[in-house]
């Protein structure tokens, strides 16, 4: 109604009217950001953008508790554990005593990740050679003596070694993989990625997708946690119908062959401290998958995904996800189009983007 009756107005009164809203907005927004106080009271009378947000997290939190009884394939409370015992081994000096006050916690969450039939067993292979190495070299205490008798007690069978693995655990720097690309090579890749909107009409094989996303998976992630899925259609109907619910894809959604939908997962966290990590370990993870994708022939193009309610519903509605799983961005994949055009997009160089910090 009221929008009807404004767009009947003359423009000198449009004008006016924009520009009397504008020194209200700003008028308003200077006084609620005085303090934390204000700005939250702000958010619940004059906007719902954070009210997403504010659900997921406590969903997640929610969910976290809820996962602690131990039926899943994997476990963000025992793999953040086993990463901090893995910090604990290669600290120098290593300590005589350490992960004393959590050891007995992360031993029982081994104990009921061994008696879940589905739990990965990379997982398992993982947190069992941490632990056996944790308790090769650190001192007793009455806890750790309770936790070491727990962990040589349980069912130590774990996935078996296929030949080609050294053990999971810490290791020298000097022992790793071989370096075989160069700077020049692998800067030649950074520049060749580029967003592609046109592909051909070919299958997208999922295998090759899948392998990317393993490529992406060795992302660093905070405390290992990797709080982050890819929901994968190579069906073109599905991906175009997932693509329109984004922003800015008109005119080339329609003909997108494959599509990724990526989501971080607000339920490895039990704290709002940590409700941050989904995006950045999900955007380590992403970069890596279409750099990725690209050494195997197929194109990319990261969607952007802006905070806006309706679009989270429908996508939500579309891939029934559950509360506590944000979606973080959405990358189309496929054949490029050897004759479709690709934005040069010039990049900023060091010169605009480092700040040399010299204390005085």
């Amino acid at each position: 109604m009221i929008r009807s009756i404004v767009a009947r107005l003359p423009p000198g009164v449009k004008v006016v009217l924009r520009k009397g809203r504008a020194t209200v907005q700003l008028t308003v927004v200077r006084i609620f950001s005085s303090n934390g106080f204000l700005a939250s009271l702000y958010f619940c009378l004059f906007s719902r953008r954070f009210y997403g947000e504010h659900l997921a997290v406590l969903k997640g939190r929610r969910r976290y508790y809820e996962d602690l009884k131990g039926d899943g394939k994997s476990s963000p409370l025992l793999r953040r554990n086993i990463h901090r015992i893995e910090k604990g081994l290669i600290m120098r000096p290593r300590r005589a005593v350490f992960a004393e006050s959590f050891i007995l916690v992360t031993v029982h969450a081994l104990k009921k990740a061994r008696a879940t039939p589905e739990y990965s067993a990379e997982e398992l292979r993982w947190a069992s050679d941490v632990l056996e190495e944790y308790f090769s070299v650190v001192a007793d205490t009455s806890v750790i003596k309770t936790a070491r008798t727990a962990f040589a007690g349980g069912d130590d069978t774990v996935a078996p070694d296929d030949g080609r693995q050294r053990p999971s655990k810490p290791y020298a720097r000097a022992d790793s993989p071989a370096l075989t690309v160069s700077f020049e090579d692998l800067y030649g890749l950074y520049a060749r990625r580029r967003s592609v909107r046109w592909y051909l009409k070919k299958e997208v094989p999922v295998e090759l997708i899948r392998k990317a996303i393993d490529a992406a998976a060795q992302a660093p992630s905070a405390c290992n946690r990797q709080p982050f899925h890819f929901i994968v259609t190579t069906e073109p109907a599905w991906a175009s119908r997932i693509a329109e619910c984004a922003g800015g894809t008109e005119g080339f959604s329609q003909q997108l062959p494959a599509i990724i939908v990526v989501t971080g997962d607000l339920s490895a966290y039990p704290f709002e401290r940590d409700r941050h990590l989904i995006y950045i370990d999900a955007s380590l993870a992403s970069m890596q998958l279409m750099l990725a994708a690209e050494t195997l022939g197929l194109a990319t193009c990261p969607i952007n995904w802006p905070d806006v309610d309706s679009a989270e519903q429908r996508i939500r509605k579309l891939l029934h996800l559950p509360q506590h799983e944000r979606v973080i961005m959405l990358i189309a994949i496929g054949y490029g189009d050897p004759k479709s055009g690709v934005a040069f997009s010039q990049k900023k160089q060091a010169d605009l983007l480092v700040t040399e910090f010299s204390p005085e």
